[in-house]
């Protein structure tokens, strides 16, 4: 009992050390307790790589509380009837410190069994050493229920389901590993997301999935954009908005391949501390991404991309002419939400005025010049 509690002591301590290494600003770790998605995390440098820290919605979907939950090595969902060649891929993965998915059966607390879509991947420190695996989890008996029906009823139809799931499963691992490629520093913020749009793939053909889908990558991609430029500056506690701001413009105008888009910019240099590199780089994107959708991706048009400091305030500001173009009202309110998060969590004021076809939006922040210069 006392070499129990002492493994469990010491898992506690690792998922305390875990939430105290990010800062306060971050959205990734309020992300991973809030989500709907089970998610857990494990760390393979102590003995039988016990979970340090899960989430709400995994107790919630095997009936363990947290004490019972931390220390323990993830196979306590393992049942009678869980198929050993799924445990034997999950063991040689981890063993390899390789990304594993598949779909096998767990059981809860009570007993009851449940198909859990699985998703593991090693998450490395600079050094690349395996110091934490995150493990992200789908309950899914529902539809493993009508596949076992369809499959009855049709059996000539198995091999191809299982084609079209095995060709599904490795463009998955081929984004990831596209992912990955982005920058190794920030690979386990990434691999939460990814994980929740494959998982997501998965469940729907539907168009509206798809863009919302598209929606999530694209700002996946900011932040990766965001942290690349951070590692690789010599100064690691400041971010150039106006760096950042050029790559992005660059690479959405870019992606659209319109010819018809003239884009003009007005960036000067402004560094502001790291920890608000994040927020400041999800608004310019909101503000750019927003212009995209009310007509330069269909129509063309101008877009005007300025930043700069002056009197005191750190200023963005985005002007766009465009005919304009119906807009999913989803999108647009989602676009609004993340603009107006970011803008609260910078104590940033957002002003936009409408024109005929001219739309301007103006950003501005009040810039405590004590803080910039020391950090």
């Amino acid at each position: 009992m006392t070499e129990q509690k002492s493994s469990q002591r010491g898992a506690q301590d690792a998922g305390d050390r875990l939430l105290a290494s990010h800062l306060a600003e971050d959205p990734f770790p309020a992300a991973f307790k809030a989500t709907r998605m089970p998610m857990l995390i494990t760390d393979p440098r102590q003995p039988d790589n016990p979970i340090i820290f899960c989430n709400q919605a995994f107790m919630t979907l095997t009936g363990y509380s947290v004490d019972e939950l931390i220390g323990r090595n993830c196979r306590l969902l393992q049942g009678p009837d869980t198929d050993p060649e799924a445990v034997n891929r999950l063991r040689s993965a981890v063993a390899a410190e390789e990304d594993v998915a598949l779909d096998i059966l767990n059981y809860r607390k009570d007993g009851t069994s449940f198909w859990n879509a699985l998703f593991v991947s090693p998450v490395r420190d600079v050094d690349g050493t395996v110091i934490y695996f995150f493990a992200s989890q789908l309950d899914f008996t529902t539809i493993k229920s009508k596949e076992r029906e369809l499959a009855e009823a049709r059996n000539s139809a198995e091999e191809e389901v299982a084609k079209r799931t095995h060709d599904l499963s490795q463009a998955l691992k081929a984004q990831t590993i596209l992912v990955h490629e982005v920058d190794h520093r920030v690979k386990n913020n990434l691999l939460t997301i990814a994980s929740i749009v494959k998982l997501q793939a998965r469940m729907s053909e539907s168009e509206v999935v798809k863009r919302t889908l598209f929606s999530v990558l694209n700002r996946v991609e900011a932040l990766s954009t965001v942290q690349r430029k951070l590692f690789t500056s010599s100064d690691l506690g400041r971010f150039d908005v106006s760096d950042f701001a050029k790559d992005l413009i660059e690479d959405l105008v870019g992606a659209l391949k319109r010819d018809d888009i003239r884009v003009v910019t007005d960036l000067s240099p402004v560094l502001v501390p790291a920890v608000k590199a994040s927020p400041l780089a999800l608004i310019i994107n909101e503000l750019v991404l927003d212009a995209v959708r009310r007509g330069l991706s269909d129509g063309g048009g101008d877009i005007y991309l300025q930043v700069k400091r002056t009197n005191g305030h750190f200023l963005i500001r985005v002007t766009d002419t465009t005919t304009p173009v119906s807009v999913n009202p989803e999108e647009d309110a989602f676009g609004k939400l993340m603009l107006e998060t970011c803008s609260r969590q910078l104590g940033a004021e957002i002003r936009r005025e409408v024109d005929g076809h001219r739309t301007d939006v103006l950003v501005t922040m009040l810039v405590e010049e004590k803080k910039d210069t020391d950090t």
